[in-house]
């Protein structure tokens, strides 16, 4: 392993722990042609969405999915930018419309739900809600906090 891959690990490690800083300080270590890699998009979008940076993430994410745009990420994250942002019918329109590969994840049908719910799309929302839980049922404990889902608090 080089040490290029080393700050890619580093900078995995501090985003885990949500030190933002130095996962900055990590990926300014790289040569510019790394900084276009699907795992360094990723890492950057993250870092920045722990910031609510959401614009500055955006622009990330949406380059993630031109990168590497049969991959679930770019567009997982996007939606949620654009959501945090007050567009939520762009991103429900951008997950909606994104790969194949967005309905092997348990997020995908949870980010809908929380968006549907949103725009007052009750039941499409519980749907999603009931996918995402087949999937993954952690996932109930966050939705009964989550503020998004208010309004379906009673039916989760």
């Amino acid at each position: 392993m080089n040490h290029h891959e080393r700050s890619i690990i580093a900078a995995q490690g501090y985003l885990e722990l949500g030190m933002f800083r130095e996962v900055w300080r990590e990926l300014h270590t790289l040569p510019s042609e790394m900084l276009g890699r699907s795992d360094v998009l990723e890492i950057l979008a993250l870092s920045l969405m722990g910031e609510e940076r959401w614009a500055e993430a955006l622009v990330v994410a949406e380059r993630l999915r031109e990168e590497a745009p049969g991959e679930a990420g770019g567009f997982i994250h996007s939606g949620y930018c654009l959501h945090e942002m007050g567009r939520t019918e762009e991103a429900l329109h951008v997950l909606l419309n994104g790969p194949d590969s967005l309905r092997t994840k348990s997020v995908f049908f949870y980010n809908v739900a929380c968006y549907q719910a949103r725009l007052g799309l009750f039941a499409e929302a519980m749907e999603m809600l009931r996918k995402s839980f087949e999937m993954d049922a952690s996932l109930r404990k966050s939705a009964r906090r989550d503020p998004d889902l208010v309004a379906l608090q009673s039916k989760i």
